[in-house]
């Protein structure tokens, strides 16, 4: 059984290239990665307002709209989650301050 954000992912990979009359992930993709960026922006602050508020419901609605507008974003770039995961799991291990720390010695 394939995980939800697979799934997900694959979803928005196969309706990239579809009709954006008839398609959000296409409508959104066809108006350029600054447009991408720009929703994946208004879901965080929605994710922030929500917390800020304690509304829990909330909170889980606007992070699936924040994790929805990620995986966007990643398809456009040509990456997707298993980047991330990669990524994270690279960093197992490692205190956030060392590695936050680590990106900036050069």
């Amino acid at each position: 059984m394939a995980d939800t954000l697979d799934a997900l992912e694959a979803v928005i990979r196969e309706r990239r290239t579809g009709d954006p009359a008839s398609s959000y992930v296409a409508k959104l993709t066809a108006k350029g990665r600054a447009k991408i960026a720009q929703k994946l922006g208004e879901e965080a602050t929605e994710t922030v307002i929500a917390a800020i508020q304690d509304d829990r419901a909330g909170i889980v609605s606007e992070a699936a709209d924040l994790l929805f507008h990620l995986a966007v974003l990643l398809a456009d770039a040509g990456l997707g989650l298993d980047d991330v995961r990669a990524e994270l799991a690279r960093r197992e291990g490692v205190s956030g301050i060392d590695e936050k720390a680590s990106r900036h010695a050069d």
